[in-house]
């Protein structure tokens, strides 16, 4: 049992009670509440964030070719066909299937149609953007465009600023450049990424979650290599790590509203400040988290990232340790 019975829960759609409902209609076959929910949302940061969660739900079903069929005109349904395409595309590819090839080809043209019936939706760049790491090559001219800065490879910069040029600094996009990057030289070099997370972050306005870039990267160093490390901790009380760190928390965390951020965001906030050994900044966010949290990045401290169960133990130890200086200096 996690310190003081506390057990943290994991849900895709976390403070986001109209998501979680209509993920649960998902689950057991019915489609208009998601219909419903996408109809309502206006900010784009939310639409991205929620048509990520609900295609990664609707993937495995056909609830999205039965919008379609019943609303062939529905734009939103046409965006939600091109995300379910992708995150098949991506699965298959992860797991080695001989028909990724296919499903890549297919979900590119999802989300080409879907580009041309939404005209001003970053989504459809987004998905792009997430194909473009299955060409390893970089075989596709859409895949090597000059960099912005010449500190950074050439690459899908095209994408980006179609998606940017919808939702400034659209969350999602940056980050499927990012895992682009990584994917470009193997498991070593990871310079490129570097420049990126340090340019993209450079011009992030406050209350951007681009200034938790940095976090993501600290937490990729550490599992490459090889993580659970003594040595290897002394990369969380590093200048650089602490330094942004608290940039995060100031510059995002400070000015945003955490029932619309990202659960991983908040997650990786609250592990590099723990880890930092900024216990009363990190006792901030864990109280933001409530209930909740995400198995990455705690799985990369306890050795074994199928070990989710330590990795929630791990979770509920550093939560105490944090809460505990926050309320001690409230108390003093």
């Amino acid at each position: 049992m996690s310190p003081m019975g506390f057990r943290p829960a994991y849900h895709p759609a976390g403070h986001d009670s109209d998501l979680r409902a209509a993920l649960q209609d998902l689950r057991v076959g019915r489609w208009m509440s998601m219909r419903n929910l996408l109809a309502a949302t206006a900010d784009r940061a939310l639409w991205t964030q929620r048509t990520q969660v609900l295609a990664a739900a609707a993937a495995g079903t056909d609830l999205v070719q039965a919008w379609r069929a019943e609303e062939p005109r529905s734009v939103a349904a046409a965006v939600m066909h091109g995300r379910v395409a992708v995150e098949r595309a991506l699965r298959a590819h992860r797991e080695g299937h001989r028909h990724t090839q296919d499903l890549w080809h297919q979900a590119w043209e999802a989300c080409r149609t879907a580009a041309r019936a939404a005209e001003d939706d970053p989504v459809p760049w987004v998905c792009l953007l997430a194909l473009a790491r299955l060409d390893e090559r970089q075989q596709w001219d859409e895949h090597r465009v000059a960099p912005p800065e010449p500190m950074l490879p050439p690459g899908p910069w095209g994408l980006l600023a179609q998606a940017d040029k919808r939702d400034p600094y659209n969350r999602e996009a940056y980050h499927r450049m990012l895992q682009f990057l990584y994917g470009r030289h193997g498991s070593g070099r990871l310079t490129e990424a570097v420049n990126f997370v340090h340019w993209a972050a450079s011009f992030a306005p406050t209350g951007s979650a681009l200034h938790v870039l940095p976090l993501y990267l600290h937490v990729e160093r550490y599992r490459r290599d090889g993580g659970r490390d003594t040595a290897l901790d002394l990369h969380w009380v590093a200048e650089d790590a602490t330094r942004e760190a608290r940039r995060a928390l100031y510059e995002w965390f400070d000015h945003t509203c955490y029932t619309e951020s990202s659960l991983l965001d908040l997650s990786h906030l609250a592990h590099g400040l723990w880890g930092a050994l900024q216990f009363r900044e990190a006792g901030r966010v864990f109280r933001a988290l409530g209930p909740y949290y995400t198995p990455v990045p705690w799985v990369y401290r306890v050795g074994d990232p199928r070990d989710t169960a330590a990795a929630a133990d791990l979770f509920a130890q550093a939560r105490a340790r944090a809460l505990a200086a926050l309320e001690g200096t409230r108390g003093s």
